[in-house]
């Protein structure tokens, strides 16, 4: 690790930047300008999301508010757990002392904030022990924390182990490396079953043991009713943007699904999160009724779907190049919340979840039944076509939100879909959804660079005749 980058706290460097940018809400386009020339890596990012409006300066304000909470927490008091962004963090905010801090959040910032990425961070994993073939959305912002760099780590809550090898295996290797307490949940391996949801269930209060244990604070059940109630209110604006998605032009601004899915994996249950998604759907209604698309472009030429993950590069960069080529961002499995309200869940009961608040035990079952649908842990848990699962929730999505291709964008190190994904490729190509595969790494600009990525994908357009 390069001395240099122990100088500045990793978390404090993302509360610094959003705590400023977030001073930007009513700066003149010459001051922001000015502002952003002191700021060169952040401004490509900040440049296209301050474009976003209300609902840019709020996801600002939130993400500023999070990283000050870890930056903070030994001052007040807290201890921070370190988990994955496959975990609601609705149960952690529970607890009146502990505060997330999630990884592969952390990594996707450093990938699209600075040009040398987490390239370090990544590298030093591998030099105290960890695989380099492990998934790089951990690695990133890992390294910084077992190097030292970032918040002092007081546990480690994992949910899909099994799911994802490589993702149970860093948190595994950070907890053993950091010397603290370490929890991984067990996943569904199948949805539907009395006796897999039971035990789904029960491994659910022994993870809730493990936290009381460790934190030294016992839950706040009013405050876990607090919490489920108002993730009732976002589910239900979550359903109201996925189904305006449907109309054609798509009026949902692309860069919408990182804000959504980016907060949801932070910011689950809190109000903050409630408010930018009301300031999204405010301005998508708007946009459907005028008839116009979400895209800077305006003109919709393409409607294409993700159906993994996004690619995390410098300055947006994927986002960027949809818009400047009239290509509508459909979403992908990170986006999608799988309550039992969502427009694409109809005829596949008993895969969902419902929040009921009425007491401990179902407010448990309910936070259980949520972590068995989280991205990844529903779509990417076995067969990829087995009932449930990835191509299937795939074709479906596809054919509701009319998309014209299908793209995927992963790691290297993810072997749970490398697996299978010429597999689904196959599939889709036979269901009608011309489908490119993306040999670049989502998180490691040093696997393929965006620009090369840029050429595939501008030879695939082309040849299918979509553009």
């Amino acid at each position: 690790m390069r001395p240099e980058l122990l100088e500045y706290h990793l978390d404090w460097l993302f509360a610094a930047t959003f705590n400023i940018a977030k001073k930007t809400e009513n700066a003149t386009p010459k001051e922001l300008a000015r502002l952003l020339r002191f700021a060169p890596y952040d401004s490509g990012l900040l440049t296209p999301l301050l474009a976003l409006g209300k609902p840019a300066i709020t996801f600002i304000d939130l993400f500023g508010e999070y990283y000050t909470n870890i930056v903070n927490a030994k001052k007040d008091g807290k201890k921070v757990v370190m988990t994955t962004f496959c975990f609601d963090p609705a149960i952690f905010y529970a607890v009146d002392n502990l505060v997330p801090v999630t990884l592969e959040i952390g990594t996707a910032l450093t990938s699209m904030l600075w040009k040398r990425g987490s390239y370090d961070f990544m590298d030093f994993c591998t030099e105290v022990g960890f695989s380099e073939t492990g998934c790089s959305s951990q690695r990133g912002a890992m390294g910084a924390y077992l190097a030292g760099a970032g918040a002092q780590i007081d546990m480690v809550a994992l949910n899909m182990g099994g799911v994802c090898d490589t993702n149970a295996n860093a948190y595994s290797f950070a907890a053993q490396y950091l010397d603290v307490p370490y929890y991984g949940l067990d996943y569904p391996a199948e949805l539907t079953t009395k006796e897999v949801q039971e035990y789904h269930h029960k491994d659910y209060r022994e993870f809730i043991k493990f936290i009381e244990t460790h934190s030294g604070c016992k839950f706040d059940i009013d405050r876990l009713r607090e919490l489920l109630e108002e993730k009732k209110i976002q589910d239900a604006l979550l359903d109201e943007l996925e189904e305006m998605q449907r109309i054609v032009p798509n009026p949902v601004p692309g860069l919408y699904h990182i804000l959504i899915y980016a907060s949801r994996y932070i910011y689950s249950g809190r109000k903050k999160y409630t408010k930018m998604l009301r300031e999204m759907v405010e301005i998508v209604r708007q946009n459907a009724a005028e008839g116009r698309s979400g895209l800077n472009t305006g003109e919709e030429k393409v409607r294409a779907f993700q159906i993994y993950i996004d690619n995390y590069s410098l300055n947006v960069g994927m986002w960027d190049w949809f818009d400047k080529n009239g290509i509508s961002h459909m979403g992908s499995i990170l986006s999608r919340t799988f309550s039992d309200d969502a427009p694409y869940t109809t005829g596949i009961p008993g895969t969902t979840y419902r929040i009921n608040t009425k007491n401990l035990d179902t407010m448990i079952d309910s936070l259980a039944d949520i972590n068995a649908r989280m991205p990844m842990t529903r779509t990417i848990r076995g067969p990829y076509d087995a009932p449930h699962m990835w191509l299937e929730d795939t074709i479906s999505l596809a054919k509701i939100y009319k998309v014209d291709c299908c793209i995927y964008n992963g790691t290297p190190g993810c072997r749970n879909t490398w697996s299978n994904v010429k597999l689904i490729a196959r599939d889709l190509e036979e269901a009608g959804f011309p489908t490119h595969l993306v040999y670049a790494d989502s998180f490691d600009g040093r696997v393929e660079s965006w620009d090369t990525t840029v050429m595939r994908m501008e030879e695939f357009f082309s040849i299918r005749g979509l553009l």
